[in-house]
C-alpha cells in the first residue's frame, strides 16, 4: 500500500488537534426528494484548505445503528463503492471531472470523466489516508484529496441495513439522483 505520507500528516494534524483554520466551510448535504431517510438527522461536510489539496470532514448523525456501515479494512482501491455508504466528491478538471468514492471501510476509488459520464482511464493518484470514527449518534469519515481549486460537488449514498439508499447532496439536478449531473457542480473552491 503506497501512502502520501505528507497528506496523512497534514490530515492527522488536523485530526489531532480539532482545530479548524478560519478557511474552513461546513455545509449542510440534503437527501434528494425522493429519496429521504428519516434515520439520518443530518449529514454535513467541512472542507479545509490545505497545503498538500482540501481536508474533507464528513460527519453524519442519526440512528447509526439502522444504517448499513461497511466494516473497516485495508485501504485498497475498489468499483462499485456508490452501491453502498459511501462518501463523494467530484471536481471539474480542464479535461473534464474527477470523482472520488470514500468507503467507511477505508475502500476508496477515483475516476476522471471527459464529459457528463464519459469515463476515461483511472487517474494515478495516490491511496487517500481515510480516518473513521464511529459512535451511537454520528459516523464521521476524514481525509485529504488532491484538489486545489476549481467547482465541485461533495456527496453521499447512505444505505439502510434494511437496502434502502438515499442521496445526499449540496444540490440536486431535477429528475433521478445524479451526482454527475453539472447542476451539482455549485461549490466554488476558488471563492472565500
Amino acid at each position: 500500500m503506497d501512502l502520501d505520507w505528507t497528506l496523512c500528516r497534514s490530515f492527522l494534524l488536523v485530526a489531532e488537534t480539532g482545530s479548524l483554520s478560519a478557511a474552513a466551510r461546513t455545509l449542510r448535504l440534503t437527501p434528494h426528494p425522493d429519496f429521504p431517510e428519516p434515520a439520518v438527522q443530518d449529514l454535513t461536510v467541512t472542507l479545509e484548505p490545505q497545503p498538500e489539496g482540501i481536508a474533507l470532514r464528513y460527519r453524519l448523525d442519526g440512528a447509526i445503528d439502522r444504517l448499513a456501515i461497511p466494516a473497516p479494512g485495508a485501504t485498497v482501491r475498489a468499483d462499485d463503492l456508490w452501491r453502498h455508504t459511501c462518501f463523494e466528491a467530484f471536481v471539474r478538471t480542464p479535461g473534464g471531472y474527477r470523482e472520488f468514492n470514500l468507503s467507511p471501510s477505508s475502500a476508496w476509488a477515483a475516476y476522471d470523466f471527459t464529459d457528463y459520464r464519459v469515463r476515461t482511464t483511472d487517474p494515478d493518484v495516490a491511496a487517500p489516508a481515510i480516518v473513521v470514527t464511529r459512535g451511537a449518534d454520528h459516523l464521521v469519515l476524514e481525509t485529504v484529496l488532491p484538489i486545489r481549486t476549481g467547482r465541485v460537488s461533495v456527496t453521499a449514498v447512505v444505505e439502510t441495513a434494511e437496502g434502502r439508499i438515499s442521496y445526499w447532496a449540496l444540490a440536486h439536478a431535477p429528475g433521478k439522483p445524479d451526482f454527475h449531473h453539472p447542476d451539482g457542480f455549485v461549490l466554488d473552491l476558488d471563492t472565500p
